[in-house]
């Protein structure tokens, strides 16, 4: 018996959505959403939050201090300020050296520079300051500007016709101190400018590759500069390309003429800092405060320096006078500023960069952020103000940074107290500091340069990623060690760039082999974007693959083996010209758009996967094109009637 089942008549309708929205023409778009409508006038309130928000991002200090945890930082940061503070007194004095100023502007250098930066600064763990790479650059363009010729005074013998030729010392160090205050506000006013345009980002086109290439470069150049402290002998500074050989030279040829004690002081005292290094990093778990290592040598070597009177009995070079307190503001002379414009670009360029990086490591680590831009006007303010107190260019130290942030520091009021610390040396007792010997600066210079040629460690690691990256890291050493580390980081950014345009000239195509392959498709990836530069290569590498795998397909499927070869007969060709110009010819012999649609296989469908293609220039959108009507020209031939080989290309752009 069968049952018929009605539905029922009374069960609801199936629901449904219903979606209206209004349709936008072009004329709406152009008045209503391209052109924002009139905004109504800020009231006062508002004009008064906005003028908050800038200051708070101009002064970053007014965002943190005022909600200051006494309890929990004050402690930290006192210990972290003492510490910095005692390691930034020698190295002021010995990166003076590499800049070739008398060693208190080194001081100098130290104070206004981290004073101004607990105001504007957003990083709170680096320490603003001397540093080595800087202080170097500056030295040989001081060194250019005003070298010992220029100072040069011939002295008669008592009553006889022989003259001594000797430098006005005196005269010469004014002189250069002129030229690093004038070169260090050009270096302000630049940082100041990008900062306020917005140019934070210019820090990444300086590659870590580069960078520590280029840094690598600069200690060996900041090493061989101290030989001659070190050995106690006198020979001329040199700057600009092979200053480095030209150096070396000088030294190994005079070296005959060492001072013996001179040399025994430095290295003992070299002995001394890098077992005190040991020590630190050895023991850094269980050392509530690093050892201070610096201070620990600069006080016993000035001890035993004033005690032995080695100046006047050994003839060791020493500090000699240092004056106590500030001196007054003054003008720079910027008479001097045309020979210095490009210098100090690149010094600009490479305080930024070194400050930033830096500055981001421990962001990161700690958990808070930094902005580039904010720290490109810090930098420049530091720079400028400061140079009107008779300073030279600063950045970040990497050694002090690290000590900052691991004796407890937590905020820029270590900085503060590190700054402190200095101007007490300044004011009260510079003086203890006169006997000090030249030789153990250059050990203290020397010594801290270790964590730089640790950097050659980098060569076997990029070795193994990364060779163009590799190439990179040796053209920024070679060349700044070569050429100098003006020309050298031009010539490193210079190949940083074609670099980059070589990855994206040459992109690399390749078959995407799919986990469940469907007979007769082909996908194909491309890695770069397709414009004018690489377009040629970009058509030439897919048909190249386009062939293989119709050659692959055909073996597997058909079981028989074919072989291409070149054949007679009238045939379309696609020709790729300079310059990115595609154009099609005729010729007289088989183009590999013949064996491009060889029937071998039933391929039918490619698709090309464009995930990582950014963007498609005129030039690109046209090779590809052609593609298309080379194949819809075959298909209208009836060439692809016999073998179905990409009958449609599909764009995969997710």
């Amino acid at each position: 018996m069968e049952q018929h089942v009605t539905p029922c008549e009374d069960a609801p309708p199936p629901l449904m959505y219903r979606v209206e929205r209004p349709v936008f023409d072009e004329a709406y778009l152009h008045t209503q959403l391209l052109h924002p409508r009139e905004r109504s006038p800020k009231t006062i309130r508002q004009r008064l939050a906005q003028a908050k928000a800038i200051a708070l991002s101009f002064l970053p200090i007014l965002t943190w201090l005022p909600s200051y945890p006494v309890k929990e930082y004050l402690f930290g940061d006192l210990v972290s300020g003492l510490s910095t503070g005692v390691m930034q007194l020698p190295q002021g004095l010995a990166y003076a050296m590499l800049a070739a100023v008398p060693p208190v502007y080194g001081l100098y250098s130290s104070f206004y520079p981290v004073l101004l930066y607990t105001f504007f600064g957003t990083s709170r763990h680096i320490s603003i300051g001397t540093f080595a790479v800087i202080s170097l650059m500056i030295g040989g363009v001081v060194v250019r500007e005003a070298p010992d010729s220029m100072f040069t005074i011939q002295a008669l013998n008592g009553t006889s016709t022989n003259t001594t030729v000797f430098i006005d010392t005196e005269a010469r160090d004014a002189r250069r101190v002129h030229v690093a205050v004038v070169l260090t506000t050009l270096v302000g006013v630049i940082q100041l400018v990008l900062g306020l345009l917005r140019f934070g980002f210019v820090a990444i086109y300086l590659t870590e590759p580069l960078v520590r290439g280029f840094t690598t470069a600069a200690a060996v150049h900041v090493f061989i500069s101290q030989l001659k402290y070190l050995l106690g002998i006198q020979t001329p500074r040199f700057s600009g390309p092979l200053s480095a050989l030209n150096s070396v030279t000088a030294v190994f040829s005079d070296i005959t003429s060492t001072n013996v004690t001179t040399l025994i002081v430095g290295v003992v005292c070299m002995v001394v800092l890098y077992c005190v290094k040991d020590l630190n990093e050895r023991f850094k778990k269980k050392l509530p405060v690093p050892i201070p290592g610096e201070i620990i040598v600069v006080m016993v070597s000035t001890g035993i320096s004033y005690g032995l009177s080695l100046s006047e009995n050994y003839q060791v070079d020493v500090v000699r006078t240092i004056p106590s307190g500030l001196l007054p503001p003054a003008i720079p002379d910027f008479s001097l500023l045309p020979n210095l414009v490009t210098d100090s670009i690149a010094i600009a360029v490479v305080g930024f960069s070194m400050g930033i990086s830096l500055a981001k490591i421990f962001a990161l680590k700690h958990g808070y952020s930094v902005d580039g831009n904010q720290e490109l006007i810090a930098l420049g303010l530091c720079n400028f103000v400061s140079s009107f107190f008779h300073t030279f260019a600063i950045t970040c130290s990497m050694s002090r940074s690290l000590v900052q942030e691991s004796t407890g520091g937590n905020t820029q009021i270590a900085g503060l107290l590190a700054s402190m610390v200095v101007l007490l040396v300044v004011v009260a007792i510079g003086f203890v500091f006169q006997p000090l010997p030249q030789t153990a600066l250059a050990a203290i210079i020397m010594v801290n340069l270790l964590g730089m040629f640790k950097q050659f460690r980098d060569i076997p690691a990029l070795w193994r990623t990364s060779k163009i990256e590799l190439a990179i890291w040796l053209v920024a050493f070679v060349a700044s060690v070569l050429l100098g580390l003006d020309l050298g980081l031009l010539v490193a950014l210079g190949f940083a760039i074609l670099s980059v345009i070589y990855r994206t000239q040459r992109p690399v195509i390749l078959p995407l082999f799919q986990a469940a392959e469907c007979t007769g498709i082909k996908i194909f990836h491309s890695n770069s974007s397709i414009y004018f530069a690489n377009s040629d290569l970009y058509l030439n590498a897919l048909k190249e693959k386009v062939i293989s795998a119709a050659v692959c397909v055909s073996d597997v499927e058909l079981g028989v083996t074919h072989e291409v070869v070149a054949g007679g007969g009238s045939q379309n060709h696609l020709e790729v010209q300079g310059n990115g110009q595609v154009a099609e010819t005729h010729t007289e012999s088989d183009s590999e758009e013949t064996r491009f649609l060889e029937p071998l296989c039933p391929v039918h469908t490619l698709i090309l996967d464009w995930t990582p293609v950014n963007f498609i220039d005129s030039v690109g959108a046209k090779a590809i094109k052609l593609v298309r009507d080379l194949i819809s020209t075959r298909r209208a031939l009836g060439s692809v009637q016999k073998c179905n080989i990409t009958e449609q290309i599909c764009l995969s752009v997710m």
